[in-house]
């Protein structure tokens, strides 16, 4: 019989594997964009480590190994940035994505009051902007990565999260 993915709280022992992962599922990213200096690749590992101590940090996992994260944080304007979504290329497809975001928007919700959720992609992640949008994101401007990459920003409110696809 085969295991479950489980979607969970990250904590500081994940942090490597976090780093790993992330790593490894923004390459296709860069790739699309001609661009291997995006932000979540030339992220430090001691960066990551800070951002699962402060910020509403899920994980899944199948067993002990990581396969996918997601990291949120409220913003002064009351809006949850969510970001850094990734799931291990193997494994995408089968709402692992989608189940992170509804863990880290209910989480940011329930527990650190956000009033609405925003994310941003690049304008080419076509795959990244099907997702957003089939849980209930929509596009609210534009703007551009400081790694020059134009961005997509989407939002949705609270209280409408990801449906598990």
């Amino acid at each position: 019989m085969g295991m479950s993915v489980t979607i969970s709280a990250a904590t500081e022992q994940d942090a490597e594997q976090i780093f790993r992962l992330q790593y490894l599922c923004f390459q296709t990213e860069a790739a699309l964009y001609g661009n291997y200096r995006i932000d979540p690749l030339v992220q430090t590992l001691d960066s990551v480590r800070e951002e699962v101590a402060r910020d509403c940090v899920f994980v899944a996992r199948l067993g002990e190994e990581v396969v996918g994260s997601v990291r949120g944080s409220v913003t002064e304007d009351g809006a949850a940035a969510i970001g850094k979504l990734c799931v291990h290329p193997r494994l995408q497809g089968h709402g692992i994505g989608a189940r992170l975001l509804r863990a880290a928007e209910s989480a940011l919700a329930d527990q650190h009051g956000a009033t609405r959720f925003r994310l941003h992609t690049g304008h080419r992640s076509e795959g990244n902007l099907r997702l957003y949008r089939k849980v209930g994101y929509e596009t609210v401007g534009t703007s551009q990565g400081a790694d020059g990459v134009p961005m997509i920003v989407l939002e949705k409110p609270a209280g409408t999260y990801a449906a598990t696809a």
